[in-house]
């Protein structure tokens, strides 16, 4: 898998914000990646040091379309955090 592939997109919400606060950046990755091509990627791609990584595979959930119930397909998301005094310049001025 590509460096470019790991890494889906970021996920700017509330709560990831105020972890901004503690060094930590949450992105959605895909479903084959593991922590150390997360660790990798993000390292390459933001030239930040990187010195945890956590993944949590979340579950789709169910609604309705009309009469249908449709599953939305699972994810995988990865909490990165920094080294003290790195950040990510991607999710600056988020709030």
């Amino acid at each position: 898998m590509q460096m470019h592939e790991v890494i889906r997109k970021p996920l700017i919400t509330e709560k990831n914000a105020a972890l901004q606060a503690q060094g930590k950046y949450a992105f959605e990755v895909d479903k084959r990646a593991n922590k150390n091509l997360v660790k990798a990627a993000v390292e390459a791609g933001f030239k930040v040091t990187v010195t945890g990584v956590n993944v949590v595979t979340m579950r789709g959930k169910s609604k309705r379309m009309g009469r249908r119930l449709v599953q939305t397909p699972d994810w995988k998301k990865a909490v990165v955090t920094l080294k003290a005094g790195d950040k990510i310049e991607l999710f600056e001025n988020v709030q």
